[in-house]
């Protein structure tokens, strides 16, 4: 058995400790926000945070993480509110497909908690998420907005439905 704390929470799972991460939120817990997509750290729709840090769980063993804790874009809804991210990503009309925006969430969530007030460049060197649908243009302007509610002090922006 493996104990991972988890969005908070300590799972105890019955997992090979080779086991990426990826795999263990999705069929073992059941947190299925964090996406698949290459299995090789490259598109990045498997971004989680370990720690606060933007961290793609394809590639890591959950044996490696011992006491370090998980948060995925489950985390983020707090007492029926979506972050300011999400409500940006809405309000932006960011998704098409949506398959890869929970990771390029969760990659802007820790971008804005190191640097509040990113440029257009520190966004691009940041998300290196690949989007199949070219959504680029439209994720700059939601981090800018979302941005600016976090530096307002508007932390959960909108109920969700």
């Amino acid at each position: 058995m493996i104990a991972l704390s988890i969005n908070g929470k300590i799972h105890n799972v019955d997992v090979e400790a080779d086991t990426p991460l990826l795999w263990v939120l999705r069929d073992t817990i059941g947190l299925t926000g964090t996406r698949y997509g290459c299995g090789i750290a490259q598109c990045g729709a498997c971004t989680v945070h370990i720690d606060g840090v933007a961290t793609r769980s394809c590639q890591v063993p959950v044996g490696t993480l011992g006491a370090r804790r998980v948060s995925t874009i489950e985390a983020l809804l707090q007492d029926g509110r979506l972050h300011p991210v999400q409500q940006a990503w809405i309000d932006h009309d960011v998704p098409q497909c949506g398959y890869c925006q929970s990771g390029m969430i969760m990659a802007t969530v820790a971008l804005l908690a190191e640097n509040p007030k990113p440029t257009d460049a520190d966004i691009d060197a940041a998300l290196t998420n690949i989007c199949r649908c070219g959504s680029y243009q439209r994720v700059r302007a939601a981090v800018h907005a979302a941005a600016s509610r976090l530096r307002d002090g508007n932390t959960h922006a909108a109920s969700a439905q």
